[in-house]
């Protein structure tokens, strides 16, 4: 089974879409992964939504996810984030909002579990230190978890003891499933954070026992001029051109 991990869409369908035209270049996608937020940011929430249903599919909710239908407060988030969480929300069909809405916070797959932010704080917290990375080993009941909400990618691998040891993840870089359990996020599709404005995103080889990160170009000034034609916050639009 191929499984395409796609976190951190984020409204950008011309991203999406060339995430999984790459992916099917070399078979077919059996199912998606997605550790939150399908919406906010970007100009197409709907369609991002319904490509990602198109698929057999395991998603959880993220924070813009759940901001886009007032299930959490924007008072924690930036101005322009606020705003295209506003903007989201409008967009939204009923359908559209219901589906949002069912999405769990924690989610397992076999020897995997997705979440958002952390098993602490599954749609709020990032995991970006070493003691964040400790207590989600704690509290992982599967070998092996996926994250999202920071839009680095990284793999980190637990030692003895206490030690934990993470590193950035690089395109076309393989980590192989094996005795040590993992963490891994695979960066953004949608709005990428790591310098590299390319979508990025996880093809999980379920019978290799392989995850290997990709990093695909797409069309960066057509998703720029939805945005400002919707009149979403400008530096939105002008981030993805630096992987900001």
């Amino acid at each position: 089974m191929r499984i395409a991990i796609v976190a951190d869409i984020h409204s950008n369908l011309a991203a999406f879409q060339a995430a999984l035209r790459h992916a099917e270049e070399t078979g077919p996608i059996d199912r998606l992964w997605c550790p939150g937020d399908v919406v906010g940011y970007g100009p197409d929430p709907g369609a991002c939504i319904a490509l990602l249903r198109r698929y057999p599919h395991t998603a959880v909710a993220g924070n813009h996810d759940l901001a886009a239908i007032d299930k959490v407060s924007t008072a924690d988030f930036n101005a322009s984030a606020a705003r295209a969480a506003a903007w989201t929300g409008a967009q939204l069909t009923r359908e559209e909002r219901q589906y949002l809405d069912g999405l769990p916070e924690v989610a397992k797959e076999g020897e995997f579990t997705l979440v958002h932010g952390t098993l602490r704080a599954p749609v709020w917290e990032y995991l970006l230190s070493l003691e964040a990375a400790r207590e989600q080993f704690r509290l992982m009941e599967t070998p092996y978890s996926i994250v999202g909400h920071s839009h680095l990618p990284f793999w980190a691998e637990e030692g003895g003891g206490d030690e934990v040891r993470s590193e950035p993840w690089s395109d076309g870089e393989r980590v192989e499933l094996g005795e040590r359990r993992l963490i891994i996020n695979s960066g953004g599709v949608g709005q990428p954070r790591d310098g590299d404005p390319r979508a990025a995103y996880v093809l999980y080889d379920t019978e290799a026992r392989t995850l290997t990160l990709h990093r695909v170009e797409y069309d960066i000034a057509a998703t720029q001029e939805k945005m400002r034609t919707a009149g979403l916050p400008s530096w939105l639009a002008e981030r993805l051109s630096f992987g900001q």
